[in-house]
């Protein structure tokens, strides 16, 4: 059943990372209000589709699957041109995609900074810059960079995963200014811990140490970011 807003019909997102966990949150809660989605993958290709799928059963918009490593230029670029060529723009940009490859600093291999780096921040500045290009041509875009709490407060351990979303919050705010008169906005959500798979997975001793630093006591849900980001859009 479709439900939203009929003057979001006419809108089309790209969300990155999609295929699982908040990106699929997003692309779930973006269709169920009438926009659009593109389903971008690295790897995960069935869960990709199985997604797309459903959204173009249950909520009567338009979705497909697109394949590409973020942290690739030029695998972003044909990305970009499949969807324009398919939709003839693109309005709504959510930069989800992101790995970690946590180690403490002094064991950090270069392969480990280098990957992290390349698809939290590389892969977020290619994909923005390829669809502001588009935003620009209708005076019209918004992009919702996901950050991470940790980009604010730091976390022994991700010095990686830390400076790149440090850096994404930073190059979020520039590029805001760059496009703002152009009706062009630019975010970033940073959460907290969430209840997914990868939270799932720690001993009750971790979630007791980490539930100590939240005020509500709890983890935060996936909807607690869509919402957010479908607001954004």
């Amino acid at each position: 059943m479709h439900v939203g807003n009929s003057n979001q019909t006419e809108k089309f997102a790209l969300v990155t990372g999609a295929a699982k966990g908040i990106g699929k949150s997003i692309a779930i809660k973006l269709a169920g209000n009438g926009i659009n989605v593109a389903i971008n993958y690295k790897s995960s290709k069935d869960d990709a589709i199985f997604l797309s799928d459903m959204i173009n059963k249950t909520y009567g918009v338009e979705s497909f699957t697109v394949q590409a490593d973020v942290s690739s230029s030029g695998q972003v670029t044909d990305m970009m041109d499949k969807i324009i060529q398919t939709w003839g723009k693109i309005d709504i940009l959510i930069n989800n995609a992101g790995i970690i490859q946590d180690q403490l600093l002094v064991r950090m291999s270069d392969e480990a900074w280098d990957n992290v780096i390349g698809t939290n921040l590389n892969g977020t500045f290619y994909c923005t810059r390829a669809a502001i290009k588009s935003m620009l041509k209708t005076r019209w875009g918004r992009v919702i960079n996901i950050g991470s709490v940790v980009g604010i407060r730091g976390n022994p351990g991700q010095s990686n995963y830390t400076a790149s979303k440090a850096a994404v919050i930073g190059f979020t705010k520039a590029v805001a200014k760059e496009v703002a008169k152009r009706n062009i906005t630019v975010n970033c959500v940073t959460p907290g811990y969430l209840e997914t798979e990868t939270t799932a997975i720690l001993t009750d001793a971790q979630k007791e140490f980490w539930l100590s630093a939240i005020p509500q006591g709890k983890f935060g849900e996936l909807d607690d970011i869509s919402n957010l980001v479908l607001y954004l859009s």
